[in-house]
């Protein structure tokens, strides 16, 4: 096929099918997110036995819960502008390394001192990580499918996390809580060695930061199965930031700056759900008179279905408003998580409401990446993504120590699953007020091609 001398890489990509490259790209990606996952959540399945081995004080356990996600918002906030500038991959490859020696590392700890400063240098590589995988596989998706495809990546994380509480149900009783741990450090080690080999750099990134020509031609040829020997000049049309700048600058812009306001506040309010759950949900249900393979188990429901709520949410995103989408999910959680609280009488039901509760959080949660990866330009998507994440990091954080001070005031399963309904509304109404900041406007930023259009050009 010949191609004109010059072809606009996003455009391109749009037009195409899915390809088996792209197809690799979203495997890989995949797998990140979902050991990701297990190894964020497998200290919440792991902290009964702590208590028990180690003879402490169920509230002394607050500090080691969060440390990882101090370490998860730091590795995002530092990641994000270093992938704007140096590339995704290379800084996907260092922090699944980084992170992967750490877990291992933690399995050995003797003493909560030593467990809560290897956990906070895990969550350095695991927030380093997610953001760019997100960012990379956003830049190979073409535009029609581009939001459930990155959820159907994302959804590896609530799966991976669910896994964690099946595998740990199985290998705690057998192996000790330290078996966890390091499957959680061999995982990313031997996964590392797939992505150095396998995984590309954003094409989209190439372009922008104009580097070798002859790099875009062959990742495009693979996409395509077909030669771009002709082509000799690449460009990425795509909303420009009013005032060129750093990656920082154009997520803190006047351009952008609102709309990333109401993202951080959502995912923090997401994250405080989701951790202090995820973190406390085994003791909760330990307290109300459960075992801890049992506590385990109804606790891996919530993340479970996960999968199910964020690829019909993406699916949803693309056809429908994708902010409305998402806020229609988060308000059906605040019910959901107000209706846990009620049941806690009744098995069946239960079990139930904690799955259906899962699949409203987890979808609206996991598609905000997705999100805010649609609302940036390529110059700042890496960071807009990472920032969102890292900051709403720090509702996890909360989450978490919310949680360890509720077990400490001893408030109560259903008393603790009503309060959880608030921030679930919080982030409802946050992304409204973004939605109506963008119709106010009348343009929506880098999502869609406005009048002003930034051309990045190779040649």
């Amino acid at each position: 096929m010949n191609h004109p001398r010059t072809v606009d890489v996003p455009a391109y990509i749009n037009a195409q099918r899915f390809s088996g490259y792209q197809w690799l790209v979203l495997i890989l990606c995949f797998f990140i997110v979902a050991i990701d996952g297990f190894d964020t959540a497998a200290i919440g399945y792991i902290a009964p036995s702590l208590v028990a081995q180690w003879h402490i004080d169920k509230g002394s356990l607050g500090p080691v819960l969060s440390a990882a996600l101090f370490g998860l918002a730091g590795g995002a906030i530092f990641a994000g502008p270093m992938a704007d500038k140096i590339g995704r991959k290379t800084v996907l490859v260092l922090s699944v390394v980084f992170f992967g020696i750490a877990s291992l590392a933690t399995a050995f700890a003797q003493d909560l001192q030593t467990l809560t400063v290897l956990r906070f240098l895990t969550g350095l590589g695991l927030g380093a990580a997610m953001p760019n995988a997100v960012t990379l596989i956003s830049e190979y998706a073409p535009q029609a499918r581009r939001a459930v495809i990155v959820n159907t990546m994302f959804c590896g994380f609530p799966l991976g996390a669910s896994v964690g509480g099946f595998v740990a149900s199985w290998l705690i009783p057998h192996f000790g809580w330290h078996s966890v741990l390091v499957l959680g450090g061999v995982l990313p080690l031997a996964l590392s060695v797939l992505l150095i080999l396998c995984l590309p750099e954003s094409v989209k990134f190439l372009v922008v930061k104009q580097k070798p020509v002859a790099r875009v031609r062959r990742i495009l040829s693979r996409i395509a199965g077909e030669s771009f020997d002709g082509v000799d000049t690449f460009t990425v049309n795509e909303a420009a930031p009013q005032r060129a700048g750093s990656a920082v600058g154009v997520v803190l812009s006047k351009q952008y700056g609102f709309g990333s306001l109401m993202l951080w506040v959502t995912y923090f309010m997401g994250l405080v759900i989701f951790y202090l759950l995820t973190s406390w949900m085994p003791i909760l249900f330990k307290d109300a008179g459960f075992t801890i393979e049992r506590a385990a188990l109804i606790t891996a429901l919530f993340p479970l279905g996960g999968g199910i709520g964020t690829i019909l949410s993406g699916w949803l995103m693309d056809k429908f408003n994708a902010q409305k989408v998402v806020a229609l999910g988060y308000a059906l959680t605040a019910v959901l998580v107000y209706a846990v609280g009620q049941a806690i009488g009744n098995i069946g039901m239960l079990v139930t409401l904690i799955f259906l509760a899962g699949t409203a959080m987890n979808g609206a949660q996991s598609s905000m990446p997705s999100l805010a990866a649609m609302f940036y330009p390529t110059q700042g998507r890496a960071t807009g993504v990472a920032w969102m994440l890292g900051i709403g990091r720090f509702g996890g954080i909360a989450g978490a120590l919310l949680g360890a001070e509720l077990v400490r005031r001893h408030l109560g399963f259903s008393a603790t699953f009503s309060l959880l309904a608030i921030p679930a509304v919080i982030a409802t109404l946050a992304l409204l007020a973004k939605n109506a900041w963008e119709r106010a406007r009348g343009d929506l930023p880098a999502q869609n091609a406005g009048d002003a259009r930034n051309s990045a050009a190779m040649h």
